[in-house]
């Protein structure tokens, strides 16, 4: 969805999610800095080099790194699936701001949902799948 803010600046919106991690994801004209629930991006992300370029990958591939600010809120799950979910946020809001990104944004996997997610635990059961020790006596 584009909109505008306070300035006139074009805003886009992108909406992520991954695991139990949910990421709004807003795309300004800027100069590339990340920031993720108000903190610097890098900071958020314990500046772990593969999540940073995880988040930024969409970006990158269409070489508009250095032209949009991403303004992230973010919640549930680990940096994992934070990372991924701010990855498909900036992927959809990419395809808003010009419906022929789409095309090498799929070729790479970034507008595809990944679905996995944590299996709940059955009865009689320790975990999901892990059954107590078997005793023969």
């Amino acid at each position: 969805m584009q909109a505008a803010d306070q300035s006139g600046r074009a805003v886009y919106w992108g909406t992520g999610r991954r695991k139990s991690s949910i990421a709004s994801v807003r795309l300004v004209p800027g100069t590339g800095k990340l920031t993720i629930n108000g903190r610097d991006g890098d900071l958020y992300l314990q500046f772990n080099a593969g999540y940073i370029s995880t988040a930024k990958a969409p970006l990158e591939t269409l070489g508009l790194e250095a032209e949009y600010d991403i303004l992230v809120k973010a919640q549930g799950g680990g940096l994992t699936g934070q990372a991924e979910s701010i990855r498909l946020g900036v992927a959809r809001a990419l395809c808003q701001l010009d419906p022929d990104n789409r095309s090498p944004l799929k070729t790479e996997g970034y507008l595809t949902r990944d679905p996995r997610a944590k299996e709940r635990r059955k009865y009689g059961l320790r975990k999901a799948r892990k059954a107590p020790q078997y005793s023969k006596r």
